[in-house]
């Protein structure tokens, strides 16, 4: 159940005409009171043919004129409008149960609360089977002005009860961290131009889409700008930047004049506050274009940067720092990836933006290894081969999981199911970023004997996993990555040790993708030098011992393993 209280308005009159007319997009019919206020004694123009809208609306006004006519100020913000909207998938409710219901949102709202006999004039209309319109005076009996402080957290917290109470439909439970949901007059603007999304929408996502592409807030509304959208700043004496406004083109209001949304309007987290401490908190040292030469690409670097998402979560504004970067990293990598990609990356980092906010607040520094690896991605990367894309957005789809158990086991109910949401389109798109690279491992499968020792080394690697990883129907094709691997002076037994220890498996869907996955860049490598290698292995066999050889497949007269030639 959703109760949408509407700004104040002054037009008692204007209103009732409205819930009482045929309605402008849907059909009213039968309108009707279900509820009012302890002394309400006028008949319902709904029901009774010689009692008018005006008679009614003098009623209800009539604390407001007499407070009007004592005090020099007049109000002109009285009306209070708050429509409540059972789920399409709700029983249809009595009009006595509507009544009940109306009666417990004005006491949570504070217009009438319980007990209350000086409260303020009210009533409920029914029009339609799935919902009623709430209306009041905001003057009460005795002259006073209600206090309507946090009133819509209030009617939130009750509409939660009454779902429970009526066996409706349960919501979750509001947080303060949400935007605001659309109008409907923002929702027939747009469809009456053609538009997908409302202009708040639509602006929510272009400035997402920029901020891995700025450094600075400034920087930020330049960018902005530079793409068509309108920009209107607030500045000080000093021409520092106190806020900003931001306006879709072609948003015209009645005078053909530009509409602007305030940042705080678009989304909580686009204040210019919160955009400069992300943009401006963690510096980068230098230009990401100063990257371009380095012999790591921005695909490998942040993959490499998700890996402190593992490390840095015991303290929870690092942890809402990392997922607040997070959905940035998501969203260049988005904006980069080939074009059979773009539409789940695109719908995961949209479904990922609401799990970006929580009450707690973000200590933006934790997280600047990720923020600067968009920025890379952005300004530097051209198009990925496949191999380091789809290891990225493995690294990504895992970063989700972290983020979405996090939540979980902080309560965030809304932030934890955009993450679920966000994970089922980052693993659509990990399955396709694989498809190529598993036809081509699949079509040079080494043959029986090797992938019977490839086998062992499995069962040596990774015991806890072995049988999940042999069954998986991805195992031809890693066994054929482990003997490329092993021609390129590789050890499968210490590489495929190394992959299982990046993240754990025990959730994952198909290990052996998982592996091929995190292993596509290391394999195609040449072995280490081979001094530093033997030094590496001599250490490594003080740790392993036994367990390792005795895993291992029957060895040669010389005391090698007998692995085939290839």
């Amino acid at each position: 159940m959703i109760a949408a209280i509407k700004p104040s308005g002054a037009n008692t009159r204007g209103l009732l005409a409205y819930l009482y007319g045929p309605g402008r997009h849907d059909e009213h019919t039968d309108p009707h009171i279900v509820a009012g206020f302890a002394m309400l004694a006028m008949p319902d123009p709904g029901r009774d043919e010689n009692a008018t809208l005006t008679q009614l609306a003098r009623y209800l006004d009539e604390p407001v004129r007499l407070r009007n006519s004592e005090f020099g100020k007049k109000i002109t913000d009285h009306v209070w409008h708050c429509p409540v909207r059972a789920a399409p998938e709700d029983r249809q409710l009595s009009d006595a149960e509507w009544g009940e219901i109306a009666q417990r949102i004005v006491a949570a709202a504070g217009i009438a609360p319980e007990g209350d006999d000086l409260s303020c004039r009210w009533i409920a209309v029914r029009h339609v089977d799935d919902h009623i319109h709430i209306l009041a005076t905001t003057v009460r009996e005795d002259g006073r002005r209600p206090k309507l402080h946090d009133s819509g957290i209030h009617v939130g917290d009750a509409c939660r009860q009454i779902e429970k109470d009526y066996g409706l439909r349960r919501l979750k439970k509001g947080d303060r961290t949400g935007t605001r949901a659309p109008t409907q007059a923002e929702m027939h603007k747009a469809q009456r131009l053609g538009w997908e999304q409302t202009s708040r929408e639509w602006l929510q996502d272009r400035i997402r889409a920029a901020i891995p592409h700025a450094r600075t807030a400034e920087e930020l509304l330049a960018y902005l700008e530079a793409d068509g959208i309108a920009i209107k700043t607030r500045r000080g004496p000093s021409g520092d930047l106190l806020g900003y406004a931001a306006g879709r083109p072609g948003d015209l209001n009645k005078d053909g004049e530009q509409i602007f949304h305030p940042g705080g309007k678009i989304a909580p987290d686009l204040t210019l506050p919160k955009l400069q401490a992300r943009l401006e908190a963690g510096q980068p040292e230098e230009h990401p274009t100063a990257r371009r030469n380095r012999p790591t690409t921005a695909w490998h670097q942040a993959t490499e940067s998700l890996d402190t998402f593992r490390t840095d979560l015991a303290d929870d504004t690092h942890a809402q720092a990392h997922i607040t970067a997070l959905g940035e990293l998501l969203e260049a990598t988005a904006q980069k990836a080939p074009t059979h990609l773009r539409a789940e990356l695109q719908a995961a980092s949209k479904a990922f933006a609401r799990a970006q906010r929580s009450q707690i607040r973000a200590e933006d520094r934790a997280a600047h290894a990720i923020r600067h690896a968009a920025r890379d991605i952005v300004h530097t990367a051209t198009g990925p081969d496949g191999s380091a894309l789809a290891a990225l957005i493995a690294a990504l789809l895992w970063a989700g999981i972290i983020a979405n158990r996090w939540h979980e086991a902080k309560g965030h109910a809304h932030q934890a199911d955009a993450a679920r949401r966000a994970l089922h389109h980052l693993q659509a798109a990990a399955d396709q970023a694989l498809t190529s690279t598993l036809v081509v491992l699949e079509q040079h499968q080494p043959k029986q004997e090797t992938r019977r020792i490839l086998a062992h080394d499995v069962r040596a690697a990774v015991p806890s996993h072995a049988e999940r990883i042999l069954t998986d129907p991805s195992w031809p094709a890693l066994a054929a990555l482990l003997a490329d691997a092993e021609a390129r002076g590789h050890q499968p037994h210490q590489l495929l040790k190394e992959a299982a220890a990046q993240r754990e498996l025990a959730t994952a869907r198909q290990p052996a993708r998982v592996l091929i996955t995190r292993l596509q860049h290391t394999s195609r490598n040449p072995s280490p030098n081979p001094r530093a290698e033997a030094a590496r292995l001599r250490t490594m066999a003080s740790v392993t011992g036994q367990q390792a050889t005795a895993t291992l497949p029957p060895a040669a007269p010389g005391g090698r393993p007998n692995r085939p030639r290839r």
